[in-house]
């Protein structure tokens, strides 16, 4: 095996090192109160938070306890020229029953909210997943005072059956049904509203939620009753600090706002109800004053909006990018001016449902993706590409040719030219709201739109102070467009955060290779990468080199 330094593997020696061991097991949990096998790291559902700081090394070691194949995401982490660590099947071996290994990345030049969670099978729908915060330096101003206190509050869809039941359906080609209720931090409360608080607010003082919703299917509304929030930060970008009732959160997403406890000192409720479903699920969760009166919150739970998807378009046009805000370096957020920059490529993606001999599947441009024995990268990197995956499959404008009824399952991979600044639609032709995200990178979410997308839309676009981010919902009948540069070499996963459809199909890989070879641009296959399907004893090809 080759002998690396750590420069070589994407670690910094100067910046401080942050050392996880987690171990991962089947437990019994009973968040809705009926018992059901969960997955538990060090014994928690959900996991422990990672608290770490701009530039941290982190390094996590993995042991899997459970009967199969085991893998962690670290979802929005940019791993820059690291994609050896993303997590997901196209990039990395599962872990095997029994065995272990080590993730080592760096949170390099990033701030902000973000969760990992399992990408094998369905166990996401048992948990395993948790909060990763990247606070900024001591040294790079941000623009709110510090809040007394931070809290993660992960929300999000819950099914009573287990992980392998939901699995069985999707394989035998059924949907999932609905969801069984809403968690909020992987709690619910008794039937009359009774429950432990689960955080604390001292009077006057401001608190920071981050706010992520880690749900398999359902956008979920959250608001605390009586107390506005202030939004400060999403998905890695300092907002425009704008004030909010309630908040739409899609699957996937993070938002961090300021709440302070300004009223009279008592408990409260802090609610996420389902969004766009026929029947509204509502999770509960209590907050309280140090000085609190003793007693439950009011039953008169805060109202969620009312009618369509329109509410939730016209908040995520609210959302801005705060320009003059200091990134996770000093120089200020929008010192990058993207709407200047030529599009060099438009790739339009189509998300589709439809049956293969009967059997469900859900698809992108007309392919849906089926993961390989050999994960892509490893294809890639050891250059037998050839003997496991086509590049390019689908086009960058989808033809009539490519409808539903001529499903091709195959891997999905997008051959991406290293730099380019590309414009990526997707338009979304079914009856239920889609949210997306993109490995690797954040991007520009420019614009959201009824209908499909023309390039005269282009005019519609955000091209000053759209928030740069790594997720973007679709609502029905409608598109979103994101602009970005591609200048992450790797293999990257672009997928459906909506678990069911991610699993059968609705996900594809962008390769976006480095022509140097270079250390500049990429790091080498880390020393302690799992090695499996083809490539599992080949000869190492050259390293890179600087």
């Amino acid at each position: 095996m080759m002998v690396q330094d750590d420069a070589d593997q994407g670690l910094e020696a100067e910046d401080p090192y942050l050392y996880f061991t987690w171990k991962v097991t089947y437990g019994t949990i009973s968040p809705l109160g009926v018992p059901q096998q969960g997955i538990l790291i060090n014994g928690q559902f959900p996991g422990p938070n990672i608290n770490s700081t701009t530039n941290n090394n982190i390094i996590v070691n993995v042991i899997n306890h459970l009967d199969e194949p085991f893998l962690l995401t670290w979802m929005g982490v940019q791993h820059r020229k690291n994609s050896w660590q993303d997590g997901v099947p196209g990039t990395n071996c599962p872990i095997p029953p029994g065995q272990n290994y080590t993730y080592r990345f760096q949170v390099k030049d990033q701030i902000g909210s973000y969760i990992y969670y399992p990408t094998t099978a369905m166990h996401r729908a048992a948990g395993g997943f948790g909060g990763l915060r990247v606070n900024s330096r001591l040294l790079i101003p941000v623009p709110y005072a510090d809040p007394e206190d931070d809290y993660t509050v992960l929300i999000g869809d819950w099914y009573t059956k287990s992980h392998s039941t939901l699995k069985k359906f999707l394989d035998s080609g059924r949907s999932l049904a609905r969801p069984d209720g809403v968690l909020i931090n992987g709690k619910s409360l008794d039937k009359k509203g009774r429950g432990k608080p689960l955080f604390t607010m001292k009077p006057g003082k401001t608190y920071k939620y981050r706010i992520c919703n880690v749900g398999l299917k359902t956008s979920l509304n959250f608001r605390i009753q009586n107390h506005l929030m202030k939004l400060v930060e999403m998905e890695g970008s300092h907002t425009v600090q704008n004030i909010y009732e309630s908040l739409d959160v899609h699957v996937g997403q993070c938002f961090s706002v300021l709440v302070t406890a300004d009223k009279e000192p008592k408990a409260y409720y802090m609610v996420a109800s389902t969004r766009f479903t026929k029947k509204v699920l509502t999770g509960k969760a209590i907050i309280t004053y140090t000085n609190a009166k003793r007693g439950p919150p009011s039953p008169q739970l805060p109202a969620a909006p009312v009618g369509n998807w329109a509410w939730s378009l016209n908040q995520f046009r609210s959302f801005r990018w705060n320009l003059t805000a200091s990134a996770a370096r000093p120089n200020p957020q929008g010192s990058y001016h993207y709407g200047k920059i030529n599009i060099t490529r438009t790739i339009k993606l189509v998300n589709s449902a439809s049956r293969v001999n009967g059997k469900l599947r859900y698809s992108i441009n007309g392919v849906s993706h089926v993961d390989t024995s050999t994960p892509l990268k490893l294809a890639e990197y050891f250059r037998v590409a050839n003997k496991v995956f086509k590049y390019d499959i689908i086009k960058d404008e989808p033809t009539a040719e490519d409808t539903p009824q001529k499903l091709i399952m195959a891997p999905n991979v997008i051959n991406q030219t290293f730099r380019n600044f590309v414009e990526i639609i997707f338009e979304n032709h079914e009856k239920s709201l889609q949210s997306w995200h993109l490995a690797g990178y954040s991007f520009f979410a420019a614009a959201i739109g009824p209908g499909k997308w023309s390039p005269e839309q282009r005019r519609n676009y955000n091209l000053l102070d759209a928030v740069s981010r790594h997720t973007i919902q679709v609502f029905p009948k409608s598109y979103a467009a994101i602009l970005l540069t591609f200048d992450n070499a790797g293999m990257w996963n672009l997928r459906s955060e909506l678990t069911e459809n991610r699993y059968l199909g609705q996900q594809l890989y962008i390769s976006v290779l480095s022509p140097a070879r270079s250390l500049r641009d990429e790091y080498n296959i880390p020393d302690n990468a799992l090695r499996c399907g083809i490539v599992k004893k080949l000869p190492f090809p050259p390293p890179y080199t600087i």
